[in-house]
Order: structure tokens, then sequence, then C-alpha cells
């Protein structure tokens, strides 16, 4: 009875395993392609507003010192005086000058005086050689020698002479153009040395009434400026006061320690509100090009090796070298193996590869 228990219990449980199995499932599942978000390349213009950095400095400005050495007998200016060009600034002393002129002057005297003596032996000689045997060749020759010598002695002596009395012009200090006097740093009684070394000017000169803007500006802004082309700029002596000028010239080279160059707007200051070394912030509107194209700025990467887009072409990704322009918030202008119309990953990663099917 036991025994027919079990094979009941057995046979029970076998038919409801039999009724209850199902055939596994084929769960073959494929890999769907990624979604990205996508950006499509426009070719338009885009104009971009940069504010730089910028100073005033004086149209013209020199450094006076002393040619020769004396002492400084009068000062005729002071730090804020204005001056015309060939205006007497200053004199100075130097006896030992005007000693070397005389001596110069004495001795070109001399010189003349011999050379005269010469020239006149020399024809009387040529005269009498006229008559046949009575003055010797060689004497003639000898004769010609020593004046053309004296000659040579004269006119040395002579230029000597004229080289002391620019030496003297000298001891007049004059301006060599229209200006201010911005620095003072000698008074009467001063010893006025050229051959010191390290010494600070006696006289500093500024032209003041024509000022230049420089202003440093990135190689790729200054390829789009030209001469005559109208800038803003604001002082920061003068807050909120809108000021113009134009490009008047543009250094022609670019330094390559900040990949930039130097640009000059000239600034008239008649009225003298201006003065050199005031700082400005130049506002500089680049011109938009036309044929650029412009992607989103998240849209371009930028690695160690190269910067580029990933294109989505045959619905996979290229990856694009392009070299970058102007920028903004959010869009930046790029140049390429791209047309217009072309779609790109608009928030691309150096994580994405290519060739990676895109839906």
């Amino acid at each position: 009875m036991k025994i027919r228990y079990i094979i009941l219990l057995y046979a029970t449980a076998s038919l409801y395993s039999c009724g209850n199995h199902k055939p596994a499932e084929n769960k073959s599942t494929k890999a769907e392609a990624p979604h990205y978000q996508l950006s499509t390349v426009q070719k338009a213009g885009m104009e971009q507003v940069v504010k730089l950095p910028a100073q005033l400095a004086a149209y013209e400005e020199v450094s006076i010192f002393p040619k020769v050495n004396g002492y400084v007998k009068d000062v005729l200016v002071d730090i804020g005086s204005h001056v015309n060009k060939g205006q007497l600034l200053m004199t100075l002393e130097a006896p030992e000058v005007q000693q070397a002129v005389m001596q110069a002057k004495e001795k070109y005297a001399r010189a003349k005086s011999d050379y005269m003596l010469t020239k006149e032996n020399y024809f009387r000689l040529k005269v009498a050689d006229k008559t046949a045997g009575a003055i010797s060749p060689m004497d003639l020759a000898t004769a010609k020698s020593k004046m053309e010598s004296d000659s040579a002695l004269s006119n040395s002596e002579k230029a000597n002479w004229q080289m002391q009395q620019a030496m003297m012009d000298y001891l007049h200090v004059t301006a060599p153009f229209s200006g201010i006097i911005t620095d003072r740093n000698t008074h009467p009684g001063a010893l006025a040395s050229a051959q010191t070394k390290d010494a600070k000017p006696m006289l500093e000169l500024k032209q003041v009434e024509h000022l230049r803007l420089q202003v440093d500006i990135p190689e790729g802004l200054a390829a789009t400026l030209k001469t005559k082309d109208e800038v803003n700029f604001y002082l920061t002596a003068m807050p909120g006061k809108k000021m113009t000028a134009s490009v008047s010239r543009k250094a022609g080279n670019v330094n390559i320690q900040y990949r930039s160059e130097r640009v000059e707007l000239d600034v008239p200051n008649k009225d003298g509100l201006l003065s050199p070394g005031m700082y400005a912030d130049v506002i500089l509107k680049s011109k938009a090009n036309a044929n650029a194209l412009i992607v989103t700025k998240s849209a371009v990467v930028t690695s160690t090796e190269r910067k580029y887009v990933l294109a989505v072409r045959n619905g996979k990704t290229v990856k694009v070298d392009v070299s970058t322009g102007i920028e903004n918030a959010n869009k930046i202008e790029v140049i390429g193996d791209l047309k217009n119309g072309e779609q790109v990953i608009t928030a691309a990663t150096e994580e994405m590869d290519e060739g990676i099917a895109v839906k």
C-alpha cells in the first residue's frame, strides 16, 4: 500500500511538470544605434566685439642729454613749459671749447696763408717757364706739389675750425620740435657730462597736441583692420566718455610671443585734456565674413594634438580637423573640410571615436 502511494505521487509530479513546461524564448537583442543631439553647419557671418587694453603716447618725445661737457649756465624752461621748435631751452659754459675754437681758427688762418703763398709762387714759376730754359721742370713740379699739399692742409684746418664751431653750438640747447617739457633734472651750476653712464636726461620734451593711441591686437583681428578704419575707445580717466579715432599705422609684424600686431591711432589733443601715459580700453568690432561656417561652440573638440568636430556622414561619425576664428557665447567660426548644411554632434568629446553609428 505504501509502495503504491509513492508511485502515484511520483506520477502526479511528473504530469504537473510536463504540463507547466514551456520552451525557452529566443531573446536575441540587437544593439540600437546611440542617439546624439545634432546641429547643422551654417554659412553666415558673425561679428565679434573685443575690448583691448591700450595706452596714449606722445606723438614725438625726446630725452635731452649734453653733447659736450660743461656747466649749466641758464635753464630757461621748467616742467609744464610749452616751447616752440628752435626755442632756446638752456645754455652751458665750457671755456675749453671756446679756446679750442680760437686755436682752430688761428691754425686755419696760418694754413690758408701758407697755401696762398705757395699758390702765388707756383703760378709765377709757371709764367716764367714759358721762357725756354728759365725754370727747371723739377722746380715747377716741386712748386706744384707744395701748393697742393698746402691746399689740403688748409682745407683740413678749415674743417677742424668748423667742427669746433659746431661744438660751440651745442652749448646752446634748443627744442627739436614744438611740445611741452615733462621733466627737468638739472639746475644752474650743475656739471653736464656727456660721458656719464646711466645719467638722467637734463630735460624731457614731448609733443602732446597730437597723441598716439597704441594697442596690440590679436593677429586674427588685426588682419581685418585697414588704415582709416574708425575705432571707439574709452579712457579710464574719463569714465563713460566715448571717443573715436582712425587707424593710422600698422606695424606689419606679428609679435611671436603674444601673437599680436601693434596698431596706432592718431588722437588730436588741441585742448590739452589728454596726457601721454593715460590708459584706455579699445572697443574693436571685427568685420563679419559672409563665407564663414558657423557651428555650436560645444561641437569643437580641442585635444593636445588637434582641433576637430565630429561630422555625421552616411550615418557614422567622422573627425574633421578645423581651425577656429571669431566666437561668441554659443557660436564659433570654423575653417575645414565642412559644407553648409552638414550635421555635426553638438556636444562632442574626446571619448567619442570615428565610425560610430548615429541614430
